[in-house]
């Protein structure tokens, strides 16, 4: 029997925008609103975010969103929510202020910190406990240095006043009632991204919040992707409605793209791309700069875990262009821009502005062009920026293969790049692999929604969730071997310009 209430809401907090998207139950999309927060840079290197307007936009989305779909709170079934990961915030649990901005997952501030507790064993110290090297990326190190940092807030911690989280826990405990009995969760993928969660246990390893210096008693308690955590406060906008699915940014892209099956994979173009290997219940460690993440649980169910190449610039590349060097008027239209040549002209851009993740994780890395002449103009510089994100994809997909023993035979893509179908051709005679586009592209927003159904029965089981994905369009590979391997050739050896810079 179908469900008597009609659409599913997910929010998607993500790392320029929160949008509220309500799906149905063919997985369509019936109405979306968004809003673009700020992107704070107070110094090189340094990103941030104010979380009290991330919540203000988050209300307002979700608002607009029922208008244009003209619904109301009773015609929802549930609400899942979706995330920028690492991205870590730290408030007054008696107020609801936060102590500081949250510092984003760009952000490198902490390299000092992560050195330091390398020492000499090396970034791979908790790799073994938390599947993840010790880099600027991750949360536990961004907790660290606001308690560092911000004057008094370590013994505030220590005392259980302050609260940490993801931007799904601030979310999440705003939603609930914030100062008002808000509840104070997250779930094992957001967890996951800490570097203070045992990987196997799934719950916080008090030994390594000691040493990474963040007090347990201000972190928030871990839960399944897909269960019942609470409902929405009286006073918001959508009453009584219960929150049920929890899910970070890629795996729930993972989720929504319905790579269930051990050996699917999907890579999400965003601000960076992030490409996810479903390996079921298996932690299947790297050996080739990959890091080993829960992919997703549902319910009581055991976990599944996922090898994941992470890359931190690629869509916020294009943004670079329109933003900082003007170039473009809108991101849109960088396609124009890139056809206007037939190649790159000898240029390659390396975006190592936050050093570099997958496979390198090299945080002295920083950003260059190499290749110049007189003869590159606007249009190869754009063809360049657009090539980058097929480079890093390259790499990450060639570690995976190796990691798994198991070569792709295509790939799920998803994000607001993959719009670009010069992009997505290049991808294709890059990795000489089809590449396929689902008919619905906001797949981490559907996934987040297909959590939250799951565990109200709006969907019955994850079989309806591969019953409802569709294939929209398929690149396949037409550049010639020889040509693709000189091309990569290249690639790799500006990548090793940039490093030892910082």
């Amino acid at each position: 029997m179908r469900f008597v209430t009609q659409y599913v809401a997910a929010i998607d907090q993500g790392t320029t925008s929160t949008r509220c998207i309500l799906f149905d139950h063919d997985g369509q999309l019936v109405a979306s609103a968004g809003r673009e927060h700020d992107q704070i840079f107070p110094r090189a290197g340094w990103v941030e975010h104010d979380a009290t307007q991330i919540w203000s936009n988050t209300r307002e989305v979700v608002a607009a969103a029922l208008a244009k779909a003209d619904v109301g709170a009773s015609e929802i079934a549930c609400v899942g929510i979706t995330n920028q990961r690492e991205t870590t915030v730290i408030w007054d649990r008696a107020t609801g202020e936060p102590v500081y901005n949250a510092i984003v997952w760009q952000d490198t501030r902490t390299d000092r910190i992560c050195r330091e507790l390398a020492g000499d064993e090396g970034p791979a110290r908790f790799q073994e406990r938390t599947g993840l090297p010790l880099a600027t990326y991750f949360a536990g190190p961004k907790a660290r240095w606001i308690l560092d940092e911000v004057d008094g807030a370590r013994a505030r911690a220590e005392k259980g006043e302050l609260a940490f989280g993801t931007m799904d826990t601030w979310v999440l405990w705003n939603a609930t009632g914030g100062p008002d009995g808000g509840l104070h969760l997250t779930d094992v993928t957001n967890a996951s991204r800490t570097l203070l969660m045992d990987l196997e246990t799934l719950t916080w390893d008090e030994s390594l919040c000691e040493e990474i210096g963040v007090p347990a008693a201000m972190l928030p308690e871990i839960r399944s992707s897909s269960e019942v955590y609470g409902k929405v406060r009286a006073k918001g906008v959508l009453p009584g409605v219960p929150i049920a699915g929890i899910l970070g940014d890629q795996q729930a892209a993972t989720f929504g793209q319905a790579c269930l099956e051990v050996g699917e994979a999907k890579n999400t173009y965003g601000t960076g791309n992030f490409v996810l290997l479903n390996t079921g219940g298996d932690i299947q460690r790297s050996e080739h700069g990959l890091i080993t993440t829960v992919c997703y649980r549902l319910g009581d169910a055991d976990a599944v875990y996922a090898l994941e190449g992470s890359i931190a610039v690629t869509g916020s590349l294009v943004q670079w262009l329109r933003d900082n060097l003007g170039l473009i008027g809108s991101a849109s239209e960088i396609e124009a821009l890139a056809s206007s040549v037939d190649d790159n002209g000898g240029a390659y851009f390396v975006p190592a502005f936050s050093g570099l993740f997958a496979p390198h994780w090299r945080s002295d890395a920083r950003g260059a062009i190499v290749g110049l002449t007189r003869f590159v103009n606007k249009g190869h510089i754009a063809r360049a920026v657009l090539e980058a994100t097929a480079f890093q994809t390259r790499e990450v997909i060639d570690a995976m293969n190796a990691d798994s023993g198991v070569a792709l035979t295509s790939l799920k893509v998803d994000g607001g790049m993959v719009a670009n179908e010069l992009l997505m051709q290049f991808q294709a005679d890059l990795l000489g692999v089809p590449v396929i586009r689902p008919v619905v592209a906001e797949t981490t927003a559907l996934g987040a929604a297909y959590a939250a159904g799951l565990a109200v029965g709006f969907w019955s089981d994850p079989a309806e969730i591969r019953e409802n994905w569709a294939q929209d369009k398929q690149w396949d590979p037409s550049m010639d071997d020889d040509e693709r391997e000189r091309l990569y050739g290249q690639w790799r050896k500006a990548v090793t310009r940039t490093f030892d810079w910082a």
